[in-house]
C-alpha cells in the first residue's frame, strides 16, 4: 500500500531501526554518571549531539534533545522570550507557521504579551516587506519556518535572518519539514526539528540555540540537556535521530531530484486529468516530495477515505475533514480553494509505478465523490487562472456602486422577513447549516438561472466559504463582488455571473 504521507511521519529510515535496537542494549544506564556503564551511556550521546549538530550546522554545545519536535518548539519560542522580557514582549510569526507555533504564540498573548501574524502571498511565500515592517522597537522575537507543512513552499531563511539582524530580533526557524533534505541558511538564532519527519523515531526533537541569544528556561531546570530541558533523555531514539539524520542527508541529493521529477509530474498531470483543480503552493521554491491541490466540488473526508480504499495514504489541509468547519490556516492565509483539498508527499524509495497508480484511480475517485453529492459536470482541464484583481471591500464606494447596478425591483428576491436580497441579488442560495463543498455546489446549480450580467447571493455559515466561494469564481470566471452579513445569521458572497 503506498504511503504518500511522509509529512506527517516518514517510515522508520532502516538505519534509523538500527541504531535504536544498537542503543537499547547499550545506552540505556544515567549517562551523567560516572560508572563504566554511565561512561558508555555518556559517549554516545555526544556523539549523537556532535552528529546532530553538524547536520543543522551548528556546535554540539548549542543543540538539546528534545521529546518532540513541538517540545522544541515551544520551548525554544518560551526561552527566547523570556530571555527578552526587558526588550519588550512583542512577537512576530508568518502566518502559516506549523500550528504549534500558533499555540505558542496564543499562549504568549494570553499571558499579556502580544503576537503578529505576517502575511504570505497566493504561493505560501512570506511577504518580506510586511515582515520587516513588523520588526518594530520592542520585538522580542520573531518566527519562520523554513518550509511549509501543507504545501511545501520554501520560506527566504536567509533574507528573513537578515532582516531580524537588522533590527537586533532573534529568529527562530522551524527546520521540521527541510532538515532531512539540507540545513537552512545561516542567520537564525534559534532552530528546532522533529525526527519522525526525516525517518528517525517518534518522540524526539532538536533545539538549538545559537551562542549569544539570550535565553531563560520557561520551566524548572536541571543539569541536563545544558538546563534548557529537563529529565532524563531518551538516549536510544537520540541516537537513532542522529544516525538516520545523517543517512538521509547523504542520499538527500540524488533521491531529491528522484522524487521532484515525480512531484512534477503529478503537478502537471494531475490538473490535466481531473477537471476543476488547483494545484497550490510555489512552482518553483518547494520542498522535493511534497505537492498539494484542491478539487472543487469534493467533500474532502470522502476523497480521502475513498483514496485510503484504493490502496493510497495521503493527508489533507481541508476544513471538510475535521469537525470544526475551519478551513487550514494555512491555505486561509493563502487565499487559495481549501475544498477537496489533497496533499501528496512522497517518502523516500517511492517508485515512479506507484505514482502512475495513483495518477489512474485519483480522476474515477474524483468524478465518483462529485457524483454522490450530485456535483455540476466538471468543465474540462483547465489551466491555473491567474489571480484576481483585489474586489472591493464590503461597504466600500464601489461596491455599493455594484450593489446598486444590480438592485433593480425586478431582480431582487425577497428574503425571509420580507426583507430584499442581499446586494440586490437576482436569486439567494440559502446553504446555512451546510458543510462544503455543498454552498459552492449549489451556487454552480443556481448561476445559470440568472441572466449574465445579475447577481446571484450564497448564504453560508461555513467558514471555508470564505475561500471558496471566491476561488470557483475565479476558477470559473465569474465575478466575486463581496461579502455583507446576512439576515438571519451568516454571511451573503455576492457572485455575478459572467457574460457570454
Amino acid at each position: 500500500m503506498p504511503y504518500f504521507d511522509a509529512a506527517s511521519a516518514a517510515p522508520l529510515h532502516p538505519v534509523a531501526r538500527q541504531a535504536l535496537l544498537a542503543a537499547l542494549d547499550e545506552g540505556w544506564a544515567d549517562p551523567a554518571r560516572l560508572h563504566r556503564e554511565g561512561r558508555r551511556a555518556r559517549l554516545l550521546l555526544d556523539a549523537a549531539r556532535e552528529t546532530a549538530a553538524e547536520a543543522v550546522g551548528c556546535r554540539p554545545d548549542e543543540l538539546v534533545f528534545t521529546p518532540s519536535g513541538t517540545a522544541a518548539v515551544h520551548s525554544g519560542m518560551a526561552g527566547a522570550l523570556a530571555g527578552r522580557r526587558r526588550v519588550g514582549r512583542r512577537l512576530v510569526v508568518s502566518s502559516v507557521e506549523h500550528s504549534c507555533v500558533l499555540h505558542a504564540a496564543e499562549a504568549h498573548e494570553e499571558a499579556g504579551g502580544e503576537f503578529h501574524l505576517a502575511p504570505v502571498d497566493r504561493t505560501g511565500l512570506l511577504d518580506l516587506p510586511a515582515f520587516r515592517s513588523l520588526l518594530r522597537p520592542g520585538t522580542a522575537l520573531a518566527c519562520v519556518q523554513s518550509a511549509n507543512h501543507e504545501t511545501g513552499t520554501v520560506q527566504p531563511v536567509a533574507e528573513a535572518a537578515a532582516a531580524c539582524r537588522e533590527e537586533g530580533v532573534p529568529l527562530l526557524v522551524d527546520a521540521a519539514q527541510s532538515l532531512g533534505w539540507e540545513a537552512p541558511p545561516g542567520g537564525w538564532s534559534l532552530l528546532t526539528a522533529s525526527a519522525h519527519k526525516w525517518g528517525g523515531p517518534p518522540g524526539i526533537g532538536l533545539l538549538a540555540v545559537r551562542k549569544g541569544t539570550r535565553f531563560s528556561p520557561a520551566r524548572p531546570v536541571d543539569e541536563r540537556e545544558s538546563g534548557r530541558f529537563p529529565g532524563f533523555p531518551n538516549l536510544p531514539a537520540a541516537v537513532a535521530a542522529a544516525a538516520s539524520l545523517r543517512a538521509v542527508r547523504q542520499e538527500a541529493a540524488d533521491e531529491a531530484a528522484r522524487l521532484r521529477a515525480l512531484v512534477d509530474r503529478l503537478r502537471a498531470r494531475v490538473p490535466a486529468l481531473v477537471p476543476d483543480t488547483e494545484v497550490v503552493g510555489h512552482p518553483g521554491l518547494r520542498l522535493p516530495h511534497l505537492v498539494t491541490f484542491s478539487c472543487l466540488y469534493v467533500d474532502g473526508e470522502a476523497l480521502l477515505t475513498e483514496l485510503d480504499r484504493a490502496g493510497f495514504s495521503v493527508s489533507s489541509g481541508s476544513s471538510c475533514t475535521s469537525d470544526t468547519l475551519v478551513p487550514s490556516h494555512v491555505l486561509k492565509a493563502m487565499g487559495v480553494l481549501s475544498e477537496g483539498n489533497v496533499r501528496v508527499s512522497l517518502p523516500r524509495g517511492t517508485s515512479e509505478e506507484d505514482v502512475e497508480r495513483f495518477l489512474g484511480v485519483l480522476p474515477g475517485i474524483v468524478a465518483g465523490v462529485r457524483s454522490s453529492l450530485s456535483a455540476p459536470v466538471a468543465g474540462g482541464p483547465r489551466e491555473q487562472a491567474p489571480p484576481q484583481a483585489p474586489q472591493a471591500p464590503q461597504g466600500s464606494p464601489a461596491q455599493e456602486e455594484a450593489q446598486e447596478q444590480e438592485g433593480s425591483p425586478e431582480g431582487a428576491v425577497p428574503r425571509e422577513g420580507g426583507g430584499r436580497a442581499p446586494g440586490g441579488a437576482a436569486a439567494v442560495v440559502d446553504s446555512r447549516g451546510k458543510r462544503c463543498p455543498i454552498p459552492v455546489i449549489e451556487l454552480a446549480r443556481r448561476i445559470g438561472d440568472v441572466p449574465p450580467g445579475r447577481v446571484v447571493a450564497v448564504l453560508s455559515d461555513d467558514e471555508a466559504a470564505r475561500l471558496d466561494v471566491p476561488e470557483w469564481c475565479r476558477m470559473l470566471g465569474h465575478e466575486y463582488v463581496g461579502e455583507t452579513p446576512a439576515e438571519g445569521g451568516g454571511t451573503a458572497y455576492l457572485v455575478r455571473r459572467a457574460h457570454g
